[in-house]
């Protein structure tokens, strides 16, 4: 089977998701192009598990010190060129089309008559979940911005809904951790604001990675840059992270039992809904701003919560070889029966 699979490209979320699909996919021998949208070509990194993956321009959300600007995003956007690369993008050779929340790949395949799944976070917004942050402009977004004919939404917790569990890595658990080692990425938030707001804590070593060369004045913040293999290693043996609350960073977290500390972009609904599910969950704590106080009170909290999630990246591979069968019930809670919550305390 020939597969063209899309991928918004803005943040690193959705890519650490296909990077896990693409795994599965090509384990099963299936035939996958990989587009990626959002982007620059040349601000992709650690792609090579890909195979010679295409990149178009895309639709992208302009943000500017932790809050996203749909009026920038406007003016910012090209609708002559995002129209182009619809009409550009041929998918008559391919048997299925998937979309991880990406535009031109959406609507691309409704142009051409194809059938598009959607599998990510953003359609779990169809179904009755957490949902904070709420407005016209954002739920016309979430409904249009790549629609789906059969949309696979994933989140932490089923919440009664016929939605699935995160698609991450599924390493095993680390036997020990920095009890002061700080996993820090807020790549939407002013970097000397992230510095003012964590050098007073000499106590903890702050790993900080950012999309931008910074160079930190204190010895125990650390500005590293964008890294995959970097990333994954100083997530593996930290106690906790403090970043925005982007749903595959957060999965992963829960994974390894690591203390979380979301700050979700302002005017972004997604991430509001995110915070407000981690809350409900006691899985996560929020802060709406960065805030000293509440970074500290989270630092001396030793409560984390470990969450054991299946591999779902090969259950869907599974579902894609049997024909793509109806999600009922049945299917989805044996999905979810296997999934563990165990509270930590660091």
């Amino acid at each position: 089977m020939k597969i063209f699979y899309g991928v918004q490209g803005t943040g690193n979320g959705h890519i650490t998701r296909a990077r896990v699909m693409a795994k599965a996919l090509y384990a099963a021998g299936f035939d996958v192009t990989f587009q990626f949208t959002g982007r620059p070509a040349d601000k992709y990194f650690d792609m090579q598990v890909f195979n010679g993956y295409q990149t178009r321009e895309g639709l992208t959300f302009n943000t500017s010190k932790g809050q996203v600007s749909y009026f920038k995003t406007a003016l910012q956007a090209s609708p002559i060129q995002f129209v182009k690369d619809i009409n550009q993008l041929d998918l008559s050779g391919y048997d299925l089309v998937i979309s991880d929340f990406e535009p031109v790949t959406a609507w691309a395949a409704k142009r051409q008559n194809k059938q598009v799944i959607g599998i990510g976070h953003q359609y779990a917004f169809g179904h009755d979940i957490p949902r904070k942050g709420a407005d016209p402009v954002a739920n016309q977004v979430m409904k249009y911005f790549a629609p789906a004919d059969v949309g696979v939404g994933l989140h932490w917790h089923h919440f009664g809904q016929p939605i699935l569990p995160p698609i991450i890595e599924t390493p095993q658990v680390p036997e020990q951790v920095q009890a002061d080692k700080i996993l820090v990425y807020l790549p939407f938030e002013d970097p000397s604001d992230v510095i003012r707001h964590l050098c007073a804590f000499e106590n903890f070593q702050f790993y900080v990675y950012s999309p931008d060369p910074v160079k930190s004045n204190y010895d125990n913040i650390v500005f590293k840059p964008l890294s995959r293999d970097g990333f994954q290693k100083d997530l593996y043996d930290c106690i906790g992270i403090i970043s925005n609350a982007g749903f595959e960073l957060a999965s992963e977290s829960l994974q390894l039992g690591k203390k979380i500390l979301v700050k979700p972009l302002h005017a972004q609904m997604e991430q509001i809904s995110n915070a407000a599910a981690l809350e409900q969950l006691g899985y996560g704590h929020t802060m709406f701003d960065l805030d000293t106080q509440v970074i500290e009170d989270w630092l001396h909290n030793p409560h984390a919560v470990r969450v054991t999630y299946p591999c779902v990246a090969k259950v869907l591979v599974q579902w894609l070889e049997n024909g793509m069968p109806k999600m009922d019930s049945t299917f989805i809670e044996k999905v979810w029966e296997s999934v563990e919550v165990l509270q930590v305390k660091h």
